[in-house]
């Protein structure tokens, strides 16, 4: 499956975050985490450092659009395939530079394409 970064991961389980965590490992997804604080959510380590995160296939956004900005230069460096906007985090700014950077936008929840399959 599709190695996967969540970004914004939260330690708090009541964060659609850390809800993503699991559903992501229980469905068999590589999964990775960044997060403003360590820790481990379902056997996934939340790093907060981003230096040696590579090759990620999707990035599904946990942080909002006044956060993102910081992080843009970040995540298109990291050259996933497709980011996901979860809902929170539409951001038009972002998308125009991502697709810029030939990186598919996703306007989607991550919970809800996993439910559906769609993942």
């Amino acid at each position: 499956m599709k190695k996967t970064l969540v970004f914004g991961a939260s330690l708090k389980p009541n964060r659609y975050s850390n809800l993503a965590i699991h559903r992501l490992v229980d469905s068999g997804v590589e999964t990775l985490a960044y997060g403003l604080r360590e820790g481990e959510v379902s056997g996934v380590n939340i790093s907060n450092n981003l230096d040696k995160i590579s090759d990620i296939h999707t990035i599904t956004l946990y942080i909002n659009p006044k956060r993102q900005e910081e992080y843009y230069n970040t995540i298109i460096s990291l050259a996933p395939e497709r980011v996901i906007f979860n809902p929170g985090t539409e951001n038009l700014e972002f998308y125009k530079l991502l697709k810029n950077s030939d990186i598919e936008v996703d306007i989607a929840c991550t919970l809800v394409l996993l439910g559906t399959g769609q993942y």
